[in-house]
């Protein structure tokens, strides 16, 4: 039996459009031998597993992805779809590299083949803060060696969204991606952080001390704002990573909006 509840659903074309511009530029992709990358609880429509085999076959054109579910339904929703897909009856190419099965957290592939990437977003909303290192664990014991598991939220709309970079030897970076354009203040980001941080954003917690941090960092360098939003944004992690926070990446990805640092830098205390 799959491992696993079975959520709400809710999915949005290019909801997960942030976080899939980030796996497409990560080495676990880029260098796997066999890169197959599996979106773990797609959810009502399979659209965001269309949408993660069209982006990520630019980096690796041979990129394969299946889309798993916990409940059947789903699975036959998201073939039908498929089965337009490869009619032509879509905007997506007719050979997208996608199929979809059954599983949850036991991730299933078939052939005993050990995927490269596993992005399992929105999942564990619903579940205790305690059950995440298990699921977790499960989830990176399917990875090929050398894999990444990314774990997050977004909203519903996906103009905010982070999420944890994961491997068998635990969580290694973490990332804060937002739409900067009418953006108020960073800490926007609390009601969307991963199961693992969300009832951490308190005093004494380094995830409340690294929003407090990008809030003052929005409202000082508000005077970026006429050269346009993104400006901003850089300024205000170039200060971040100038505070002694460990920052990674440089302008190319923080003008997206985006934020990674080691995990260690929010981990809970």
């Amino acid at each position: 039996m799959p491992v696993g509840s079975i959520t709400r659903g809710t999915t949005n074309t290019n909801r997960l459009r942030r976080v899939d511009r980030w796996i497409a530029e990560q080495p676990e992709l880029r260098r796997a031998a066999d890169p197959l990358v599996v979106d773990l609880g797609f959810g009502a429509s399979g659209v965001t597993a269309f949408e993660l085999a069209a982006r990520l076959r630019r980096a690796r054109p041979d990129v394969r992805v299946l889309g798993l579910e916990i409940d059947p339904t789903r699975v036959r929703t998201a073939d039908a779809q498929l089965a337009d897909v490869r009619a032509g009856r879509t905007p997506f190419a007719d050979d997208l590299p996608v199929a979809f099965g059954l599983g949850g957290f036991e991730v299933p592939v078939p052939d005993g083949r050990a995927p490269a990437v596993i992005r399992a977003f929105n999942v564990l909303r619903q579940y205790d803060e305690a059950e995440v290192a298990d699921a977790w664990a499960r989830m990176t014991g399917r990875l090929a060696p050398g894999g990444l598991l990314v774990e997050g939220t977004c909203d519903e709309v996906g103009r905010v969204a982070s999420w944890a970079g994961v491997t068998d030897a635990g969580a290694r970076t973490f990332t804060i991606s937002l739409r900067l354009t009418g953006l108020d203040v960073p800490s926007v980001v609390a009601e969307r952080l991963p199961k693992a941080l969300i009832h951490r954003n308190v005093p004494g917690e380094r995830v409340h001390e690294l929003l407090a941090a990008l809030d003052r960092g929005w409202r000082v360098h508000a005077p970026l704002s006429v050269y346009g939003p993104s400006q901003r944004w850089i300024a205000v992690v170039r200060e971040l990573r100038e505070a002694g926070w460990p920052v990674h990446d440089g302008v190319r990805r923080w003008r997206l909006g985006e934020v990674t640092l080691d995990w260690d830098a929010v981990a809970p205390g």
